[in-house]
């Protein structure tokens, strides 16, 4: 592969969120809504969207800190919305819902139902929020023995929309024989 990628942020946000109370894991949205542009001259291909920049950083391992968590992220027709929620590993709940405007900035919204979604092929729990129900996987990017990355129809605050979803077990993570399996490649699906 040869090529560029563009991330163009539409906007910003200068606000990080601690997830424990010690402050040992923070996550900041840096670009809630962002523009993507991929030209490749190897294959000739190109591509062009919407996209979002963030970052998690602490002073421990995310396995050291983290049970589980669910993370998804939809551009409605005004603003981005962001739930991200989980089990620390003490067994303490973490939930976050979150609107940014135009400029990025964030603000705590209600969290519509927790809508449960189908396990992923190697049977990681996936759930997200939505209203009434209303959310189905269109597409899984990526499924491993920890980790899955989807694409999900979803319903929220009276819009449908499009919404990147994530799900992450650290407690199989954890495990001996994933760690074993790192070294290999983890397929994509494409």
């Amino acid at each position: 592969m040869r090529g560029k990628a563009r991330i163009i942020p539409e906007n910003l946000n200068v606000e990080a969120f601690q997830l424990d109370a010690r402050g040992s894991h923070v996550w900041q949205p840096v670009a809630p809504r962002a523009r993507v542009e991929v030209e490749l001259a190897e294959p000739a291909l190109s591509w062009s969207g919407t996209g979002y920049i963030d970052a998690n950083t602490g002073r421990e391992s995310l396995e050291a800190g983290f049970a589980e968590w669910q993370w998804s992220r939809a551009h409605l027709s005004k603003d981005t919305v962001v739930f991200y929620e989980g089990v620390r590993c003490d067994g303490s709940a973490f939930d976050l819902a979150l609107g940014f405007d135009a400029s990025g900035t964030a603000r705590r919204v209600e969290a519509p139902p927790r809508v449960m979604l189908p396990r992923t092929g190697w049977r990681v729990p996936r759930s997200t929020r939505a209203e009434d129900g209303q959310a189905t996987v269109l597409k899984t990017w990526e499924d491993s023995p920890f980790y899955a990355r989807s694409t999900l129809a979803t319903r929220m605050f009276g819009e449908s929309a499009l919404a990147v979803h994530e799900s992450l077990s650290l407690n199989r993570f954890r495990h001996p024989l994933v760690k074993a399996m790192l070294p290999f490649r983890m397929p994509r699906r494409g």
